[in-house]
């Protein structure tokens, strides 16, 4: 019998966090603020609809592949689990996608949704969306209320 070396442990959820911080360190969205409030925040929205482990650990990384501070194969190849990684593929956004197949994709996909649920929340949050110009402001909630109704919820 040979030795063998141990597969690497997963990642915990403070490894996650720590991660994705570092990774999209430097980066604010539209309104200028730290991109890790927005991760935090969807991390947070996940928990509070009853996520697991899993899914909290996908909405840490939900935008790292699609904001290219982690590479695809970096995510495939990540000590995170199977259904891990597959939220986040779910969850990013591929040049050119239909926004129609984008939604299947993540309603098809176990534990995406709520993940998606908790992104959207947040960046329609009348709060987060008030700090930008009008115009931004319209065409981001016509976005969002667009993608809501694709993954078959209300407002």
């Amino acid at each position: 019998m040979t030795d063998r070396p141990a597969p690497p442990a997963r990642l915990s959820l403070t490894d996650v966090e720590a991660l994705a911080r570092a990774a999209h360190a430097g980066q604010t969205d539209k309104a200028g603020r730290p991109y890790a409030e927005h991760l935090a925040a969807v991390a947070e929205g996940v928990r509070r609809r009853g996520g697991d482990d899993e899914q909290i650990a996908a909405a840490w990384l939900h935008d790292a592949v699609e904001d290219a501070v982690l590479t695809r194969a970096w995510l495939l190849d990540a000590p995170l689990s199977r259904r891990t990684r597959d939220i986040v593929l779910a969850v990013t956004k591929r040049p050119g996608e239909p926004p129609q197949a984008y939604a299947a994709r993540v309603l098809a996909t176990d534990g995406a949704l709520l993940v998606k649920e908790a992104d959207l929340a947040h960046n329609a949050d009348p709060a987060r969306l008030a700090v930008l110009d009008e115009a931004t402001r319209t065409r981001l909630a016509e976005k969002y209320t667009r993608m809501r109704a694709l993954l078959g919820q209300s407002q």
